[in-house]
Protein backbone atom coordinates (compact mmCIF):
# COMPACT_ATOMS: atom_id res chain seq x y z
CA UNK A 1 0.00 0.00 0.00
CA UNK A 2 1.29 3.83 -0.80
CA UNK A 3 2.56 5.86 2.09
CA UNK A 4 0.06 8.98 3.58
CA UNK A 5 1.15 12.17 4.62
CA UNK A 6 -1.06 12.03 7.76
CA UNK A 7 -3.45 9.59 9.09
CA UNK A 8 -5.75 9.15 12.37
CA UNK A 9 -5.02 5.77 14.58
CA UNK A 10 -7.94 4.65 16.56
CA UNK A 11 -6.16 2.31 19.65
CA UNK A 12 -9.11 0.42 20.82
CA UNK A 13 -7.35 -2.04 22.93
CA UNK A 14 -8.05 -1.68 26.87
CA UNK A 15 -5.10 0.43 28.57
CA UNK A 16 -3.30 -2.57 30.18
CA UNK A 17 -3.19 -4.80 27.07
CA UNK A 18 -2.02 -2.36 24.17
CA UNK A 19 0.92 -2.93 23.24
CA UNK A 20 2.21 0.63 21.43
CA UNK A 21 5.39 -0.25 19.91
CA UNK A 22 4.08 -2.81 17.50
CA UNK A 23 1.36 -0.74 16.50
CA UNK A 24 3.30 2.61 16.13
CA UNK A 25 5.89 0.58 14.05
CA UNK A 26 2.98 -0.62 11.74
CA UNK A 27 1.50 2.46 11.44
CA UNK A 28 4.88 4.41 10.42
CA UNK A 29 4.74 1.90 7.60
CA UNK A 30 1.65 3.92 5.93
CA UNK A 31 1.99 7.18 7.10
CA UNK A 32 5.09 9.15 6.92
CA UNK A 33 4.54 13.03 8.56
CA UNK A 34 1.60 13.27 10.95
CA UNK A 35 0.25 9.96 13.36
CA UNK A 36 -2.83 11.86 15.18
CA UNK A 37 -3.98 9.41 18.29
CA UNK A 38 -7.33 8.80 19.37
CA UNK A 39 -7.96 7.00 22.21
CA UNK A 40 -10.90 4.76 23.54
CA UNK A 41 -9.97 1.86 25.05
CA UNK A 42 -12.52 -0.60 24.80
CA UNK A 43 -14.36 0.19 21.13
CA UNK A 44 -16.00 -2.46 19.59
CA UNK A 45 -16.29 -1.39 15.69
CA UNK A 46 -18.34 -4.46 14.78
CA UNK A 47 -21.04 -4.11 16.90
CA UNK A 48 -23.97 -2.20 16.98
CA UNK A 49 -25.32 -2.21 13.59
CA UNK A 50 -21.99 -0.35 12.26
CA UNK A 51 -22.93 2.63 14.75
CA UNK A 52 -20.29 3.20 16.80
CA UNK A 53 -20.64 6.30 18.65
CA UNK A 54 -17.80 8.65 20.28
CA UNK A 55 -18.84 9.75 23.74
CA UNK A 56 -16.76 11.35 26.40
CA UNK A 57 -14.22 9.55 28.47
CA UNK A 58 -13.31 10.60 32.06
CA UNK A 59 -9.18 11.89 32.74
CA UNK A 60 -7.67 9.01 34.99
CA UNK A 61 -4.55 8.69 36.40
CA UNK A 62 -3.79 5.25 33.75
CA UNK A 63 -4.29 7.66 30.84
CA UNK A 64 -1.83 9.70 31.77
CA UNK A 65 0.19 6.64 31.99
CA UNK A 66 -0.85 5.71 28.88
CA UNK A 67 -0.25 8.94 26.70
CA UNK A 68 3.19 8.93 28.91
CA UNK A 69 4.02 5.54 26.93
CA UNK A 70 2.81 6.51 23.83
CA UNK A 71 5.33 9.00 23.59
CA UNK A 72 8.17 7.17 24.63
CA UNK A 73 7.61 4.92 22.11
CA UNK A 74 6.97 6.62 19.19
CA UNK A 75 10.65 8.25 19.97
CA UNK A 76 11.74 5.25 19.89
CA UNK A 77 10.61 3.60 16.98
CA UNK A 78 9.06 6.15 14.57
CA UNK A 79 10.89 9.13 15.76
CA UNK A 80 10.54 10.51 12.52
CA UNK A 81 6.49 11.03 12.48
CA UNK A 82 4.84 13.48 14.42
CA UNK A 83 2.88 11.67 17.02
CA UNK A 84 -0.30 14.03 18.45
CA UNK A 85 -2.44 12.49 21.14
CA UNK A 86 -6.21 14.04 20.63
CA UNK A 87 -7.73 14.95 23.74
CA UNK A 88 -10.88 16.58 22.65
CA UNK A 89 -13.28 13.66 23.59
CA UNK A 90 -11.55 13.69 27.09
CA UNK A 91 -14.00 15.62 29.89
CA UNK A 92 -14.14 15.77 33.89
CA UNK A 93 -17.60 13.90 34.67
CA UNK A 94 -19.28 16.74 35.53
CA UNK A 95 -18.46 18.72 31.81
CA UNK A 96 -19.57 15.21 30.01
CA UNK A 97 -23.54 16.17 29.75
CA UNK A 98 -23.55 17.25 27.22
CA UNK A 99 -23.65 16.26 23.50
CA UNK A 100 -20.61 15.67 21.33
CA UNK A 101 -18.92 18.73 19.80
CA UNK A 102 -19.41 18.93 15.84
CA UNK A 103 -15.83 17.21 14.16
CA UNK A 104 -13.17 19.05 14.86
CA UNK A 105 -10.98 20.66 11.88
CA UNK A 106 -7.13 18.91 12.74
CA UNK A 107 -3.96 21.09 11.38
CA UNK A 108 -3.38 18.25 8.37
CA UNK A 109 -5.91 17.07 6.81
CA UNK A 110 -6.07 13.13 7.73
CA UNK A 111 -5.46 10.50 4.79
CA UNK A 112 -5.95 7.13 6.15
CA UNK A 113 -7.66 5.80 9.00
CA UNK A 114 -5.48 3.19 11.15
CA UNK A 115 -6.61 1.01 13.81
CA UNK A 116 -5.63 -1.54 16.07
CA UNK A 117 -9.03 -3.27 16.53
CA UNK A 118 -8.62 -6.82 16.70
CA UNK A 119 -10.59 -8.53 13.85
CA UNK A 120 -12.14 -11.99 14.72
CA UNK A 121 -13.78 -12.51 11.69
CA UNK A 122 -12.01 -12.02 8.38
CA UNK A 123 -15.57 -11.55 6.88
CA UNK A 124 -16.79 -8.52 9.28
CA UNK A 125 -13.90 -6.77 7.76
CA UNK A 126 -16.02 -4.49 5.17
CA UNK A 127 -18.55 -3.68 8.19
CA UNK A 128 -15.31 -2.96 10.72
CA UNK A 129 -13.56 -0.20 7.94
CA UNK A 130 -17.19 1.55 7.55
CA UNK A 131 -17.90 1.69 11.26
CA UNK A 132 -14.41 3.02 12.07
CA UNK A 133 -15.26 5.67 8.84
CA UNK A 134 -18.16 6.49 10.57
CA UNK A 135 -16.57 7.03 14.12
CA UNK A 136 -13.77 8.89 12.88
CA UNK A 137 -15.83 11.04 10.68
CA UNK A 138 -18.05 11.87 13.43
CA UNK A 139 -14.80 13.37 15.79
CA UNK A 140 -12.94 14.71 13.32
CA UNK A 141 -13.26 16.49 10.03
CA UNK A 142 -12.46 13.81 7.25
CA UNK A 143 -13.13 13.61 3.37
CA UNK A 144 -15.79 10.77 3.19
CA UNK A 145 -14.34 7.50 2.53
CA UNK A 146 -10.62 7.48 3.47
CA UNK A 147 -9.26 4.26 3.11
CA UNK A 148 -9.11 2.23 6.40
CA UNK A 149 -6.42 -0.03 7.25
CA UNK A 150 -6.93 -2.47 10.47
CA UNK A 151 -3.63 -3.03 11.35
CA UNK A 152 -1.82 -6.41 11.97
CA UNK A 153 1.37 -5.24 13.78
CA UNK A 154 3.63 -7.57 14.54
CA UNK A 155 4.67 -9.18 18.04
CA UNK A 156 6.82 -6.64 20.40
CA UNK A 157 10.72 -7.37 20.82
CA UNK A 158 11.71 -8.61 24.05
CA UNK A 159 12.87 -4.75 24.84
CA UNK A 160 9.69 -3.64 24.26
CA UNK A 161 7.84 -6.16 26.19
CA UNK A 162 10.02 -5.38 29.32
CA UNK A 163 9.70 -1.45 28.40
CA UNK A 164 5.78 -1.35 27.56
CA UNK A 165 4.33 -1.36 31.21
CA UNK A 166 4.41 2.67 32.33
CA UNK A 167 6.65 3.46 34.82
CA UNK A 168 4.20 5.13 36.87
CA UNK A 169 2.37 3.12 39.07
CA UNK A 170 -0.85 2.11 37.63
CA UNK A 171 -4.12 4.08 38.36
CA UNK A 172 -6.68 1.03 38.16
CA UNK A 173 -9.57 3.62 36.93
CA UNK A 174 -8.97 6.09 39.61
CA UNK A 175 -9.43 10.05 38.30
CA UNK A 176 -7.45 12.27 37.61
CA UNK A 177 -7.45 15.39 39.89
CA UNK A 178 -8.30 18.67 37.57
CA UNK A 179 -7.71 22.11 37.82
CA UNK A 180 -9.26 25.62 36.21
CA UNK A 181 -5.89 27.07 35.31
CA UNK A 182 -2.46 25.58 34.67
CA UNK A 183 0.94 26.59 33.99
CA UNK A 184 4.19 25.06 32.79
CA UNK A 185 7.27 26.97 31.55
CA UNK A 186 10.05 25.49 28.97
CA UNK A 187 11.94 26.61 26.11
CA UNK A 188 10.09 24.06 23.72
CA UNK A 189 12.87 24.04 20.91
CA UNK A 190 11.80 21.92 18.09
CA UNK A 191 8.51 19.93 20.08
CA UNK A 192 9.68 16.54 20.83
CA UNK A 193 8.24 13.62 22.95
CA UNK A 194 8.59 14.70 26.17
CA UNK A 195 7.10 18.02 25.53
CA UNK A 196 3.81 16.43 23.96
CA UNK A 197 3.99 14.32 27.45
CA UNK A 198 4.10 17.75 29.18
CA UNK A 199 1.63 19.62 26.96
CA UNK A 200 -1.01 16.61 26.99
CA UNK A 201 -0.72 15.67 30.46
CA UNK A 202 -0.98 19.50 31.34
CA UNK A 203 -4.05 19.91 28.96
CA UNK A 204 -5.68 16.79 30.75
CA UNK A 205 -5.31 18.86 34.49
CA UNK A 206 -6.11 21.98 32.88
CA UNK A 207 -10.56 22.38 32.66
CA UNK A 208 -10.41 25.98 31.53
CA UNK A 209 -7.00 28.11 30.73
CA UNK A 210 -3.59 26.79 29.72
CA UNK A 211 -1.08 28.88 30.78
CA UNK A 212 2.57 28.39 29.09
CA UNK A 213 5.60 30.61 29.65
CA UNK A 214 8.70 30.42 26.98
CA UNK A 215 12.09 31.16 27.36
CA UNK A 216 13.44 33.62 25.79
CA UNK A 217 17.12 35.67 25.42
CA UNK A 218 18.13 35.73 29.03
CA UNK A 219 17.09 31.99 29.34
CA UNK A 220 18.54 30.53 26.67
CA UNK A 221 21.81 32.10 27.22
CA UNK A 222 23.37 28.73 28.98
CA UNK A 223 21.44 26.19 26.60
CA UNK A 224 23.88 24.32 24.61
CA UNK A 225 23.88 25.31 21.22
CA UNK A 226 21.53 28.11 21.76
CA UNK A 227 22.39 29.28 18.16
CA UNK A 228 20.17 26.73 17.06
CA UNK A 229 17.16 26.91 18.97
CA UNK A 230 14.28 27.89 16.76
CA UNK A 231 13.57 31.89 17.00
CA UNK A 232 10.36 32.53 20.03
CA UNK A 233 7.83 33.12 17.30
CA UNK A 234 8.19 30.02 15.65
CA UNK A 235 8.11 28.38 19.01
CA UNK A 236 5.15 29.66 20.09
CA UNK A 237 3.54 29.01 16.94
CA UNK A 238 4.29 25.49 16.64
CA UNK A 239 2.92 25.26 20.48
CA UNK A 240 -0.37 26.98 19.02
CA UNK A 241 -0.66 24.43 16.15
CA UNK A 242 0.02 21.35 18.71
CA UNK A 243 -2.36 22.27 21.35
CA UNK A 244 -5.53 23.60 18.66
CA UNK A 245 -5.15 19.57 17.45
CA UNK A 246 -4.83 18.46 20.84
CA UNK A 247 -7.46 20.37 22.96
CA UNK A 248 -9.01 23.31 21.58
CA UNK A 249 -11.09 24.17 23.77
CA UNK A 250 -8.64 25.03 26.13
CA UNK A 251 -7.99 28.67 26.48
CA UNK A 252 -4.24 28.85 26.04
CA UNK A 253 -1.89 31.62 26.91
CA UNK A 254 1.64 31.70 26.17
CA UNK A 255 3.70 34.58 27.27
CA UNK A 256 7.85 35.36 27.20
CA UNK A 257 9.38 34.01 29.86
CA UNK A 258 12.59 36.00 30.79
CA UNK A 259 13.13 34.87 34.68
CA UNK A 260 12.99 31.14 36.00
CA UNK A 261 9.52 32.26 37.75
CA UNK A 262 7.76 34.36 35.62
CA UNK A 263 4.17 34.67 35.87
CA UNK A 264 3.71 32.20 37.65
CA UNK A 265 4.39 33.68 40.97
CA UNK A 266 1.90 36.68 40.88
CA UNK A 267 -1.18 34.99 38.40
CA UNK A 268 -3.75 34.31 41.68
CA UNK A 269 -5.81 31.64 39.32
CA UNK A 270 -3.54 29.07 38.82
CA UNK A 271 -3.63 26.29 40.81
CA UNK A 272 -0.97 23.74 39.54
CA UNK A 273 1.76 23.52 37.54
CA UNK A 274 3.23 20.77 36.09
CA UNK A 275 6.98 19.32 36.41
CA UNK A 276 9.04 16.85 35.78
CA UNK A 277 11.79 14.96 38.49
CA UNK A 278 14.28 17.56 36.85
CA UNK A 279 12.31 20.52 37.45
CA UNK A 280 10.92 20.05 40.38
CA UNK A 281 12.79 22.15 41.97
CA UNK A 282 11.67 25.10 40.07
CA UNK A 283 8.20 24.40 41.19
CA UNK A 284 9.02 24.38 44.32
CA UNK A 285 11.00 27.54 44.20
CA UNK A 286 7.83 29.37 42.44
CA UNK A 287 5.38 27.89 45.34
CA UNK A 288 8.34 29.73 48.06
CA UNK A 289 7.63 33.29 46.21
CA UNK A 290 4.18 32.79 45.48
CA UNK A 291 4.11 32.55 49.61
CA UNK A 292 5.87 35.38 50.11
CA UNK A 293 3.34 37.24 47.69
CA UNK A 294 0.77 36.26 49.53
CA UNK A 295 -0.71 33.87 46.86
CA UNK A 296 -1.70 30.28 47.87
CA UNK A 297 1.08 27.31 46.77
CA UNK A 298 0.52 25.85 43.77
CA UNK A 299 -0.22 21.87 43.53
CA UNK A 300 2.90 20.20 41.68
CA UNK A 301 2.10 17.38 39.61
CA UNK A 302 5.21 15.60 38.61
CA UNK A 303 5.97 13.73 35.53
CA UNK A 304 8.61 11.44 34.37
CA UNK A 305 11.04 12.10 32.19
CA UNK A 306 11.14 10.53 29.00
CA UNK A 307 14.40 7.79 28.42
CA UNK A 308 16.21 8.77 24.63
CA UNK A 309 17.00 5.43 23.36
CA UNK A 310 19.23 6.53 20.37
CA UNK A 311 21.00 9.20 22.36
CA UNK A 312 25.05 8.95 22.08
CA UNK A 313 27.89 9.60 24.35
CA UNK A 314 27.96 12.93 24.16
CA UNK A 315 23.99 13.41 24.77
CA UNK A 316 21.31 13.37 27.79
CA UNK A 317 20.08 9.93 28.73
CA UNK A 318 16.08 12.02 28.23
CA UNK A 319 14.95 13.26 25.52
CA UNK A 320 15.79 16.54 25.19
CA UNK A 321 16.05 19.83 22.65
CA UNK A 322 19.93 19.75 23.25
CA UNK A 323 20.34 16.29 22.00
CA UNK A 324 18.14 17.11 19.38
CA UNK A 325 20.06 20.20 18.68
CA UNK A 326 23.45 18.35 18.50
CA UNK A 327 21.55 15.89 15.84
CA UNK A 328 21.48 18.74 13.64
CA UNK A 329 25.25 19.28 13.25
CA UNK A 330 26.76 18.27 10.23
CA UNK A 331 23.00 18.24 8.36
CA UNK A 332 21.34 20.43 6.13
CA UNK A 333 19.82 22.90 7.95
CA UNK A 334 19.06 24.93 4.62
CA UNK A 335 18.99 23.95 1.05
CA UNK A 336 21.87 25.48 -0.80
CA UNK A 337 20.55 28.31 -3.58
CA UNK A 338 20.91 27.78 -7.28
CA UNK A 339 24.06 29.03 -8.60
CA UNK A 340 23.89 28.42 -12.46
CA UNK A 341 27.30 30.74 -12.78
CA UNK A 342 28.97 28.52 -11.03
CA UNK A 343 30.79 25.06 -12.90
CA UNK A 344 29.05 22.14 -11.49
CA UNK A 345 32.78 20.73 -10.45
CA UNK A 346 34.07 21.10 -8.17
CA UNK A 347 31.79 21.79 -5.68
CA UNK A 348 32.53 24.43 -3.71
CA UNK A 349 31.93 25.17 0.51
CA UNK A 350 32.44 28.19 1.78
CA UNK A 351 33.37 27.39 5.48
CA UNK A 352 33.72 30.86 8.00
CA UNK A 353 33.37 30.36 12.17
CA UNK A 354 34.12 33.24 14.71
CA UNK A 355 37.88 33.54 16.05
CA UNK A 356 38.74 30.50 18.52
CA UNK A 357 35.53 28.51 16.77
CA UNK A 358 37.69 25.46 14.80
CA UNK A 359 37.15 26.33 11.66
CA UNK A 360 40.39 25.56 10.31
CA UNK A 361 40.59 21.82 12.35
CA UNK A 362 37.46 21.16 10.39
CA UNK A 363 38.96 22.77 7.24
CA UNK A 364 41.99 20.13 7.88
CA UNK A 365 39.44 16.94 8.37
CA UNK A 366 37.59 17.88 5.21
CA UNK A 367 41.23 18.03 3.50
CA UNK A 368 42.16 14.53 4.77
CA UNK A 369 38.62 13.38 3.40
CA UNK A 370 39.46 14.55 -0.51
CA UNK A 371 38.71 18.12 -0.18
CA UNK A 372 40.71 20.59 -1.81
CA UNK A 373 41.68 23.12 1.13
CA UNK A 374 42.12 26.71 -0.22
CA UNK A 375 43.36 28.85 3.18
CA UNK A 376 42.52 32.43 2.79
CA UNK A 377 44.95 33.45 5.49
CA UNK A 378 47.50 32.21 3.50
CA UNK A 379 46.48 33.96 0.53
CA UNK A 380 45.99 36.73 2.54
CA UNK A 381 49.96 37.01 3.56
CA UNK A 382 50.44 36.16 -0.66
CA UNK A 383 48.88 39.24 -1.67
CA UNK A 384 51.24 41.62 1.04
CA UNK A 385 54.11 40.10 -0.87
CA UNK A 386 56.85 42.86 -2.40
CA UNK A 387 56.12 43.33 -6.08
CA UNK A 388 52.45 42.30 -6.32
CA UNK A 389 49.47 44.80 -7.20
CA UNK A 390 48.09 44.57 -3.88
CA UNK A 391 51.36 45.66 -2.13
CA UNK A 392 52.45 48.38 -4.28
CA UNK A 393 48.52 49.96 -3.95
CA UNK A 394 48.44 49.16 0.01
CA UNK A 395 51.58 51.25 -0.10
CA UNK A 396 50.71 54.34 -1.93
CA UNK A 397 47.63 54.40 0.51
CA UNK A 398 48.70 53.80 3.64
CA UNK A 399 52.80 55.10 3.25
CA UNK A 400 56.22 53.58 3.31
CA UNK A 401 56.33 53.56 7.06
CA UNK A 402 54.34 50.52 7.45
CA UNK A 403 57.60 49.03 5.87
CA UNK A 404 60.19 46.93 7.29
CA UNK A 405 63.58 47.16 5.77
CA UNK A 406 63.95 44.61 3.78
CA UNK A 407 60.21 46.50 2.05
CA UNK A 408 58.54 43.95 3.19
CA UNK A 409 55.01 45.45 5.06
CA UNK A 410 54.97 45.04 8.47
CA UNK A 411 51.47 43.92 9.17
CA UNK A 412 51.47 45.39 12.76
CA UNK A 413 52.44 48.56 11.47
CA UNK A 414 49.63 48.34 9.31
CA UNK A 415 47.01 47.26 11.92
CA UNK A 416 47.48 49.97 13.64
CA UNK A 417 46.62 52.61 11.38
CA UNK A 418 43.54 50.80 10.46
CA UNK A 419 42.35 49.50 13.88
CA UNK A 420 39.40 50.84 14.95
CA UNK A 421 38.97 52.86 12.04
CA UNK A 422 36.25 51.70 9.90
CA UNK A 423 36.59 54.02 6.81
CA UNK A 424 40.78 53.16 6.57
CA UNK A 425 39.76 49.19 7.70
CA UNK A 426 37.66 49.80 4.71
CA UNK A 427 39.98 51.32 2.00
CA UNK A 428 42.48 48.49 2.83
CA UNK A 429 40.04 45.51 2.51
CA UNK A 430 39.18 47.33 -0.60
CA UNK A 431 42.54 46.16 -2.15
CA UNK A 432 42.90 43.12 -0.73
CA UNK A 433 39.96 41.25 -0.58
CA UNK A 434 39.60 41.12 -4.31
CA UNK A 435 43.08 40.27 -4.59
CA UNK A 436 42.35 37.00 -2.89
CA UNK A 437 39.32 36.38 -4.49
CA UNK A 438 41.09 36.30 -7.57
CA UNK A 439 43.73 33.64 -6.14
CA UNK A 440 41.17 31.68 -4.70
CA UNK A 441 39.80 31.72 -8.33
CA UNK A 442 42.28 30.37 -9.96
CA UNK A 443 43.30 27.62 -6.99
CA UNK A 444 39.27 26.79 -7.89
CA UNK A 445 40.24 26.13 -11.56
CA UNK A 446 43.19 24.78 -11.53
CA UNK A 447 40.96 22.27 -9.36
CA UNK A 448 38.60 21.70 -11.88
CA UNK A 449 41.26 20.47 -14.29
CA UNK A 450 43.01 18.44 -12.17
CA UNK A 451 39.53 16.69 -11.59
CA UNK A 452 39.08 17.29 -8.07
CA UNK A 453 35.35 17.11 -6.47
CA UNK A 454 35.04 19.23 -3.70
CA UNK A 455 37.18 22.72 -2.47
CA UNK A 456 36.64 24.06 0.97
CA UNK A 457 37.00 27.64 0.97
CA UNK A 458 38.65 28.43 4.88
CA UNK A 459 38.09 31.57 5.23
CA UNK A 460 37.18 33.91 8.35
CA UNK A 461 36.14 36.72 6.34
CA UNK A 462 33.62 34.88 4.12
CA UNK A 463 30.45 36.67 4.40
CA UNK A 464 31.93 40.11 4.90
CA UNK A 465 33.84 40.02 1.91
CA UNK A 466 30.88 38.72 -0.22
CA UNK A 467 32.77 35.57 -1.25
CA UNK A 468 29.26 33.64 -1.04
CA UNK A 469 28.81 34.32 -4.76
CA UNK A 470 32.23 31.65 -5.82
CA UNK A 471 30.19 28.98 -2.89
CA UNK A 472 27.68 26.29 -3.56
CA UNK A 473 27.26 25.70 -0.05
CA UNK A 474 28.24 28.12 3.24
CA UNK A 475 29.48 26.00 6.48
CA UNK A 476 29.65 27.77 9.47
CA UNK A 477 31.75 26.42 12.96
CA UNK A 478 30.35 27.22 16.42
CA UNK A 479 31.07 27.19 20.14
CA UNK A 480 29.80 29.53 22.66
CA UNK A 481 31.64 33.41 23.40
CA UNK A 482 32.84 32.07 26.86
CA UNK A 483 35.14 28.58 25.05
CA UNK A 484 36.08 31.23 22.33
CA UNK A 485 37.37 33.61 24.41
CA UNK A 486 39.36 30.85 26.39
CA UNK A 487 40.72 28.89 23.30
CA UNK A 488 41.96 32.42 21.74
CA UNK A 489 43.77 33.36 25.00
CA UNK A 490 45.53 29.78 25.41
CA UNK A 491 46.41 29.95 21.46
CA UNK A 492 47.37 33.51 21.55
CA UNK A 493 48.48 34.47 24.84
CA UNK A 494 46.11 37.46 25.08
CA UNK A 495 44.34 38.84 28.07
CA UNK A 496 40.63 38.24 28.27
CA UNK A 497 39.40 41.51 27.62
CA UNK A 498 42.05 41.63 24.08
CA UNK A 499 39.99 37.95 23.61
CA UNK A 500 37.04 39.38 23.98
CA UNK A 501 37.83 42.49 21.98
CA UNK A 502 38.86 40.37 19.20
CA UNK A 503 35.57 38.37 19.64
CA UNK A 504 33.22 41.75 19.15
CA UNK A 505 34.87 42.83 16.27
CA UNK A 506 34.08 39.84 14.45
CA UNK A 507 30.65 39.13 13.18
CA UNK A 508 28.10 37.20 15.14
CA UNK A 509 27.22 33.16 15.06
CA UNK A 510 23.66 34.75 14.68
CA UNK A 511 24.68 36.49 11.80
CA UNK A 512 26.85 33.64 10.51
CA UNK A 513 23.83 31.36 10.91
CA UNK A 514 21.39 33.07 8.72
CA UNK A 515 23.81 31.99 5.60
CA UNK A 516 24.53 28.66 6.86
CA UNK A 517 23.05 25.26 5.39
CA UNK A 518 25.32 23.56 7.68
CA UNK A 519 26.39 24.35 11.20
CA UNK A 520 29.45 22.07 12.85
CA UNK A 521 30.46 22.63 16.43
CA UNK A 522 34.17 21.73 17.75
CA UNK A 523 32.91 21.92 21.41
CA UNK A 524 33.76 18.46 22.53
CA UNK A 525 36.55 15.77 22.03
CA UNK A 526 38.00 15.46 18.70
CA UNK A 527 36.74 12.05 17.83
CA UNK A 528 32.49 13.69 18.21
CA UNK A 529 33.90 16.77 15.76
CA UNK A 530 35.75 13.56 13.79
CA UNK A 531 32.23 11.64 13.40
CA UNK A 532 30.47 15.06 13.08
CA UNK A 533 32.51 16.22 9.86
CA UNK A 534 32.58 12.30 8.38
CA UNK A 535 28.42 12.92 8.58
CA UNK A 536 28.15 16.30 6.99
CA UNK A 537 31.24 15.05 4.20
CA UNK A 538 29.24 12.19 3.49
CA UNK A 539 26.11 13.61 3.24
CA UNK A 540 27.26 16.45 0.92
CA UNK A 541 28.20 13.27 -1.03
CA UNK A 542 24.72 12.13 -1.66
CA UNK A 543 23.79 15.69 -2.49
CA UNK A 544 26.92 15.74 -5.47
CA UNK A 545 25.67 12.54 -6.26
CA UNK A 546 21.36 13.61 -6.92
CA UNK A 547 22.34 16.17 -8.27
CA UNK A 548 24.65 14.60 -11.02
CA UNK A 549 21.60 12.28 -11.63
CA UNK A 550 19.23 15.34 -12.30
CA UNK A 551 21.09 16.90 -14.75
Amino acid sequence: MSMFSTGILVLTSPIHTLRIAPVLRSAAQLVERTLYVHLHPGLNLCGGGGQARPVFIPPAVDLCSLITRLYSNAADVCSHLDVRVLLTHIHPPSNMGGPFPTPQSLSHSPEVLLTDFPLQDPAQSHQVTQCLQGYAGRCYACQPGLPSVLLRPQPATPHEESESGAKEPQGDGKPLETYPDVVVGGTFDRLHGAHKTLLNVSCLLATRRFLIGVCDQGMLKKKVLKELIQPYHLRVEKLHEFLRDVRPSLQVEIVPLDDPLGVSVVDPLLRCIVVSEETRKGGEAVNRTRIKNGLPALVLHEIQLLKDAHHSETEEEKISSSSLRSRLLGTLLIPPKDAPHLPLQPYVIGLTGGSGSGKSAVAKRLEDLGAVRIDCDKLGHQVYEPDTAAYHRVVEEFGSDILNEDKSINRRALGKKVFGKQDRLKALTDIVWPEIALLVKNIISQAREQGKDVCVLDAAVLLEAGWTDMVHEVWVTIIPEEEAVSRIIDRDGVSPEDAQRRLQSQGSNAQRLEHANVVLSTLWEPEVTRKQVLKAWNLLQKRMQQRRAAL
